[in-house]
């Protein structure tokens, strides 16, 4: 489906997702446009009845659509803003599921600064959809409703409203159109220089080192003077639109009074009549006012589109079958994944990975072993073949089972949750909460891992221990790898390292290979290193060259050829 399709598909959904709230706008505006329609002949037969001597009702009766006027515009403020509330909060977890349910090469085409600009920026203009819909169509109500009431008071009063009306809206369907195409440009320039100063803020050490700051600034900022002039085109046609209607209604609006006044001169209206008809010819001219509310729904729509572009592409099917009883074999058959460009990444893999065993998965850069990581354990699949884990394909795994039996920990891994406790436990099993005031000892299950990682030492030494908050916990590469480490070691079944002991001292490194690797038949593990010590260690090396599987052998039957110990020249040792 294309995406403006689907960006409109969007709009419509977000517009609903505003539910009673929305409702109890489109409600209450209705009213406020019946009020703003019947004061102004209301008000007529006031002036009719004082000059005749007759009722003051009709003045009180003006007074109390007043009154109503005043609680609309009131009732209107609180109704808007919580739907708008809503509905960006529903849209804001829909996407926020669909973008972790994607294939994690599909969010790698984004910069991280443009996704976050989308979830928080753009989708916030999107939930404004049901406000904008609703009162743009009201606001269209009192205008034409004001050529209703004056063709009956006087059909010739009528058609001259209708003829300005109908000039103000072909300026309109103009601004609509061009002011859409600008909005898309803006937000998506934005987007591009979020996601380029995200990408520097992460960086700021190295460039500092670097000294490289003014290249950097002109890097980040290089799309500015383009999302200038989408800027100031949006802020161009609006200042056109609005100079163009302000131009018109004064014009259209003493047209209707030059006839009202004819007509009362004629005998065609009473006094009061004319009053109304002056108000309902203000009222008619002052269709420029939707013009506030359409851009409103510009931006809306821009941003549906702009969430939309993501939620197109199709999130990896879920599973729902149960792990069997086994010990984590992993199984590769003719596993293909291709590179956007589509060159193979992995071409033709089959490999067995016996359970409780442990393989070293090495390679030369660019030789696929962290592609081959991603789809042992799922978090993309494979463009081609199949992988099983104890004989059950990982596609039609339950997605809360695959997660208990996998465990995954990274070169550089992102730490997640509010303290170090909820880092190191984020894969475990949910344990009663302790209260935020008086916080808990660390679960035993957590201060296990922190063990095992070699981590625990470290955390003693923090000022709360493990409920430390994480912005509060200066780590070095190396203790930021072994908090990651620990958090992976929830995995019932099959542990994979993707050269996460890379920034390890030798010693670290030797007590956490103990606990990783030394304790056979515990659960599989898949090493992806680059280091000679974990590889020896290994049951078993899959040596990966050019995205295939040149062997898989003990590392000291492959240590005999020298293409193979070549692989480990840049950081040295023997067999």
């Amino acid at each position: 489906m294309p995406t403006f399709a689907t960006g409109d598909l969007l709009l419509r959904r977000t517009a609903l997702a505003g539910g009673g709230w929305t409702g109890g706008l489109a409600a209450v505006a209705l009213l406020g446009a019946a009020a703003e329609l019947l004061l102004p002949a209301t008000l007529g037969r006031a002036v009719d009845a004082a000059l005749a001597g007759g009722s003051g009702w009709w003045a009180v009766a003006a007074g109390g659509l007043v009154v109503v006027l005043i609680g609309v515009d009131t009732l209107t403020d609180l109704a808007s803003g919580f739907g708008a509330a809503r509905a960006t909060a529903d849209l804001r977890r829909h996407l926020v599921r669909h973008l972790f349910a994607l294939d994690v090469r599909a969010t790698r085409r984004y910069p991280v600064g443009d996704l976050v600009g989308r979830l928080v920026g753009q989708a916030a203009d999107a939930g404004q959809a049901g406000n904008a819909v609703v009162l743009a169509f009201v606001a269209v109500l009192p205008p034409l409703g004001s050529v209703v009431a004056l063709a009956i008071m006087e059909p010739v009063l009528g058609i001259t409203l209708l003829a300005g009306l109908g000039l103000l809206a072909v300026l309109m369907r103009a601004f609509v159109a061009d002011a859409s195409t600008a909005t898309a440009g803006y937000q998506r320039v934005l987007g591009v220089i979020a996601g380029r100063l995200l990408e520097s803020l992460s960086g700021a050490r190295t460039i500092a080192a670097a000294a490289t700051t003014r290249r950097e600034e002109d890097r980040v900022l290089a799309d500015l003077p383009e999302l200038g002039r989408h800027g100031r085109r949006g802020w161009e046609l609006l200042a056109r639109a609005s100079a163009r209607t302000a131009a018109v209604a004064p014009l259209l609006h003493l047209s209707v009074i030059a006839v009202g006044g004819y007509a009362l001169t004629a005998g065609w209206l009473t006094p009061g009549q004319l009053v109304a008809a002056v108000r309902y010819a203000a009222m008619g001219a002052g269709l420029g006012a939707v013009l506030a509310t359409l851009n409103h729904l510009v931006r809306s729509r821009a941003g549906a589109h702009r969430v939309a572009e993501l939620l197109h592409h199709p999130a990896a099917p879920a599973g729902d079958r149960p792990l069997p009883p086994g010990g984590g074999a992993l199984r590769l058959r003719d596993v293909r994944v291709y590179a956007d460009d589509g060159r193979p990444l992995l071409d033709g893999i089959d490999l067995d990975v016996p359970a409780g065993a442990t393989v070293a998965v090495v390679g030369a850069s660019g030789a696929g072993k962290s592609t081959l990581a991603a789809v042992a354990g799922r978090l993309h699949d494979p463009d081609g073949g199949e992988v099983r884990l104890d004989g059950v394909p990982l596609r039609d795994l339950d997605e809360a089972a695959l997660r208990r039996a996998v465990g995954y920990a990274f070169d550089r891994p992102v730490l997640i949750g509010a303290t170090v406790h909820d880092a190191i436990g984020l894969a475990l099993p949910v344990e009663p909460a302790a209260s935020p005031a008086e916080p808990g000892p660390a679960a035993p299950a957590v201060r296990r891992a922190a063990h095992q990682a070699a981590v625990a030492d470290v955390i003693d030494r923090l000022p709360d221990g493990y409920r430390t908050p994480l912005v509060d916990t200066p780590l070095s590469g190396g203790e930021t790898q072994r908090l990651g480490l620990a958090r992976a070691f929830a995995a019932e079944r099959l542990l994979i390292l993707d050269d996460a002991m890379s920034s390890l001292d030798t010693a670290t490194e030797h007590r956490i290979a103990e606990a990783v690797l030394g304790r056979g038949g515990e659960r599989t593990r898949l090493v992806v290193t680059h280091r000679t010590a974990a590889a020896a260690a290994a049951d078993l090396v899959a040596w990966l060259d050019g995205g295939r599987l040149r062997a898989l052998a003990p590392h000291r039957r492959l240590w005999a050829d020298p293409d193979y110990r070549a692989l480990f020249q840049p950081v040295g040792g023997g067999p």
